[in-house]
């Protein structure tokens, strides 16, 4: 008997029904002017009441103005029974203006998630925490929100069953290494595009409906263009025809039918951020066209640039206060130790609460996101995002400070217990910069070298990881190539341990607040065990070591020699000397420290003196020295 494959569990959550409907111009132009008045309000007052679900205890609908010629509206419906599917069908037919108009085609479908990765599995097992950022991403994809997003893209899909490319004849590892690599891609483009996956085996003609939600439509072409490549893609999916449309309010139809532009809301104005509106941002983050406009951060830099150094950062007890005033309470929303960000907007709280979904759902895919609440709070509206840790909170503002009509945010800790909680986190942040400066000051003296090359300020982060090196190197090669769009990006290179310890991966900025929205994006690479700057004692840095090829060896000879003077030092605690993967003449040298003046001793012995000025004869450029404690 043939093998049997093992299909993946799937659970099931919202019905869906794609409407797509074309108007007879012939008749609508033809109709007294009386009727086509009686026809406008029954379809505005018919859609009003199914975005708010008014026939349903949950659900949600949107209505579309389609581009091209395969239909001129699209309205989606997602319901949690068939009946209440076919009772908001039928009650559309049932309106003055249906009569105007033919359904071309229709989509029925239901909303799935697939346990093809073993921790999805946990969820269909029922071994997922409830709290956990993945089961709630997974109730996400079975109970979702249509987020008000410009732009949908609707396609029907099959996957390959050709002799010689059957999906369905691949082992359950196969087929579960294919999804994974597919789901990457996917993952690049959070923030900027928004999917709903859709089953249809048996429901309809194609095995699964795809919907995209984008403020920018290049950005679902680009997606969709770099799928193509993905081997899931390009051996085994078939596509139905694809429909692209722009999100409208039901009370803009008179003026749609009448050809006026709409849902092109405050064109030519600008944004909370001061840039011009009117069209989305150029989601690749190159800003050199001429219609490059405002709209969502694309990448790390570009969210820190939105605002995450607009910023203000206050004091446990100050932020305590606006927590409790926004109904969130130690101990019940969240833990000791949690650090805030609270965005206040004027935009409608509901409104904006849409907008917040897209983020939590990007949010509730990291460990250290507790959760992200929207208020109405004294006549204006109040996003307050918590997180466990400081470094997350940063990268979280440059995100929640793009949101509409945002006037004022504050990060800081959530309690007293938390980071900062004392309130003198600005002076140690003085007494910090004062150290730094000292140190360079003293080692200038010593003739060594501490600045930054070439004069201009680079902020390091430095994070090691056990991943496998390979992967690693990809996994850092496709986030530079994101880095990269932004004038902030120095540089992000893999280095290797010429001993056995872990990876490093060093990236430099331009700018304090585009280094911390990047760490978010860093921490989410594979085997992280620590940041360089989160290690016990005092850590420093030599960086740019350069090595002229003819000397490599001598080089590294050299550091085992001064590694075993180290050894015998007071207050050393390691060293280690790691080399760039794709150029073995590129190298820094880490080492770690009871404390400063243990330090400054070793910068300050002859040893180290003779070894700087062997150095000037071995290096193609001056080193630099930095300094992480």
């Amino acid at each position: 008997m043939p093998e049997r494959r093992d299909p993946p569990p799937t659970e099931e959550g919202w019905y869906a029904l794609h409407d797509f409907r074309t108007v007879d111009w012939d008749a609508w132009e033809d109709a007294p002017e009386r009727d086509r008045e009686r026809a406008m309000e029954a379809a505005v007052s018919h859609l009003e009441d199914r975005i708010a679900v008014a026939d349903a205890e949950e659900g949600a609908t949107a209505v579309y103005s389609m581009l091209g010629h395969k239909a001129d509206l699209l309205v989606v419906h997602l319901r949690p029974t068939t009946a209440h599917l076919d009772a908001v069908e039928r009650a559309f037919e049932r309106t003055e203006f249906a009569r105007y108009t033919d359904q071309v085609t229709s989509y029925v479908s239901v909303t799935e998630a697939s346990g093809y990765s073993e921790r999805a599995r946990e969820f269909f097992e029922g071994e997922l925490d409830e709290s956990s950022g993945l089961a709630k991403y997974m109730r996400s994809r079975l109970y979702p929100t249509i987020p008000d997003w410009e732009h949908v893209c609707f396609y029907p899909m099959d996957k390959r069953r050709d002799p010689s490319q059957n999906w369905y004849d691949l082992p359950f590892d196969e087929r579960a290494e294919h999804m994974d690599a597919h789901g990457e891609i996917g993952r690049d483009y959070g923030g900027k595009v928004t999917q709903m996956i859709t089953g249809s085996i048996g429901l309809d003609d194609w095995e699964w409906g795809v919907t995209l939600w984008a403020d920018d439509l290049t950005d679902v072409k680009d997606l969709l263009y770099e799928m193509r490549f993905d081997p899931s893609t390009a051996e085994f999916a078939e596509f139905g025809p694809f429909y692209v449309g722009r999100r409208i309010d039901p009370a803009d139809l008179p003026a749609l039918l009448a050809g006026d532009p709409v849902g092109v809301d405050d064109a030519g104005g600008t944004d909370a951020g001061g840039q011009e509106t009117g069209r989305p941002a150029n989601a690749t983050g190159d800003d050199d066209s001429d219609d490059a406009a405002g709209g969502r951060p694309s990448g790390p830099a570009a969210a820190a640039e939105a605002g995450a150094e607009e910023t203000e950062e206050i004091d446990a007890e100050t932020m305590q206060g606006r927590l409790t005033t926004l109904g969130l309470h130690e101990g019940e929303d969240y833990e000791a130790g949690a650090v805030a960000v609270v965005c206040y907007s004027e935009a409608d709280a509901q409104e904006l609460a849409s907008e917040v979904d897209d983020l939590r759902e990007s949010f509730d895919h990291y460990d250290t996101h507790v959760g992200t609440h929207v208020r109405a709070e004294g006549g204006r509206s109040a996003v307050a995002s918590l997180w466990e840790t400081d470094r997350a909170a940063q990268t979280a503002a440059g995100f929640l400070t793009d949101l509409p009509e945002v006037v004022e945010s504050v990060r800081g800790p959530a309690s007293e217990g938390g980071a900062d909680a004392d309130g003198d986190a600005e002076d140690e942040s003085e007494d910090d910069e004062a150290a730094a400066e000292s140190i360079r000051e003293e080692l200038a003296d010593l003739d060594v070298y501490a600045g930054q090359p070439h004069g201009e300020d680079v902020y390091a982060l430095v994070v090691y990881s056990e991943a496998d090196g390979e992967e690693l190197v990809e996994e850092v090669e496709s986030l530079s190539d994101g880095f990269d769009r932004y004038d902030t990006h120095e540089g992000t290179t893999v280095y290797a341990d010429l001993g056995d310890g872990p990876t490093a991966v060093v990236s430099l900025w331009a700018t304090e607040d585009a280094a911390d929205t990047a760490s978010g994006y860093l921490s989410e690479l594979p085997g992280i065990v620590g940041w360089a700057d989160e290690r016990e004692g005092f850590g420093t840095m030599g960086m740019f070591y350069t090595v002229k090829p003819e000397y490599r060896e001598d080089f590294v000879e050299t550091f085992e020699e001064v590694g075993g003077l180290l050894a015998d030092m007071d207050g050393h605690r390691e060293t280690s000397l790691l080399a760039n993967v794709e150029d073995e003449t590129e190298m820094f040298i880490a080492s770690q420290w009871d404390d400063r003046e243990d330090a400054m001793a070793f910068f300050r012995s002859d040893e180290f003196a003779d070894t700087v000025a062997w150095g000037r004869d071995v290096l193609a450029d001056r080193p630099r020295h930095v300094f992480l404690a």
